[in-house]
């Protein structure tokens, strides 16, 4: 199936908007995971397992595994997901930007290296930049739009044609890029009224919203603001909260409460 027939499914059949990001930091590890050679792989293995009941998706950061030499453990990781927990669609957060034949090798990358169901991309550079991914049939592809950071604003504000540069980002991924009904955007819950901006602009399509538990972002703001009229719509993404919740050999279990207090907050407000 597509990436956005898988999402949707997911969202119906778990009853879950939440997005389990993984960020893995193994300064942050319990002490019987340190320094095992493959600590990364079985450490995220042992969130996913536990908190897959109460999410639609994860999300793997790419910088986290690539910066301690830890690729193959994340194509182990999306293996494992496919493998164990079919219909739960993996993005591959790398915020990719180039043009030409650099973009079509990182398309490469995501989608037949690591088996990823979407990426996120970056519009900084246009539709050239993004068109190699749609060049894979089925698979997603998530441009930022208005992230979840204080410095977005830098350029996310500046105005074209009396509009927010992000308004214009939102309306091409709606009205001109999506050529194989695949895209979605990024939006921050930290900004729950760009959120709400941003979904009158595209209508039904796909938000993905990091920015809820370590950053700060209100669940109840962010979901009134983004869900579509069925009360989806969404892939709310909770990284550092979920994984971190515990310290000790519990972790997972830690993990998994917080996933599903996390999920069930947002359901409130859909």
């Amino acid at each position: 199936m597509s990436f956005i027939t898988t999402l949707t499914t997911a969202w119906t059949r778990t009853q879950s908007l939440l997005c389990v990001g993984l960020d893995p930091e193994p300064s942050k590890f319990p002490a019987d995971l340190k320094n095992r050679p493959d600590a990364i792989f079985d450490f995220c293995r042992a969130i996913v397992d536990a908190t897959a009941p109460y999410a639609s998706s994860f999300k793997p950061q790419i910088a986290y595994f690539a910066a301690n030499r830890a690729e193959d453990q994340l194509e182990q990781l999306i293996a494992h997901i496919h493998e164990k927990h079919p219909g739960l669609p993996v993005i591959l957060d790398a915020k990719r930007g180039d043009i030409g034949s650099t973009a079509e090798q990182y398309a490469r990358e995501a989608f037949e290296r690591y088996q990823a169901d979407a990426v996120t991309v970056n519009p900084y550079m246009g539709f050239d930049s993004i068109e190699p991914y749609l060049a894979h049939k089925g698979r997603g592809v998530i441009v930022l739009c208005r992230t979840s950071n204080p410095g977005g604003s830098d350029l996310q504000f500046l105005e074209t044609d009396g509009r927010p540069l992000y308004h214009v980002v939102a309306r091409l991924a709606a009205e001109k890029w999506n050529a194989n009904g695949q895209l979605g955007l990024v939006v921050g819950a930290t900004f729950p009224r760009e959120v709400e901006v941003v979904r009158g602009i595209v209508g039904d399509m796909p938000l993905l919203i990091p920015g809820v538990g370590a950053q700060g972002g209100d669940v109840e703001a962010t979901v009134r603001a983004g869900r579509t009229q069925n009360g989806t719509g969404m892939l709310i993404n909770s990284s550092r909260a979920i994984l971190y919740a515990g310290k000790g050999d519990d972790f997972a279990t830690a993990s998994a409460e917080v996933a599903k207090k996390t999920r069930d907050t947002i359901n409130l407000y859909r």
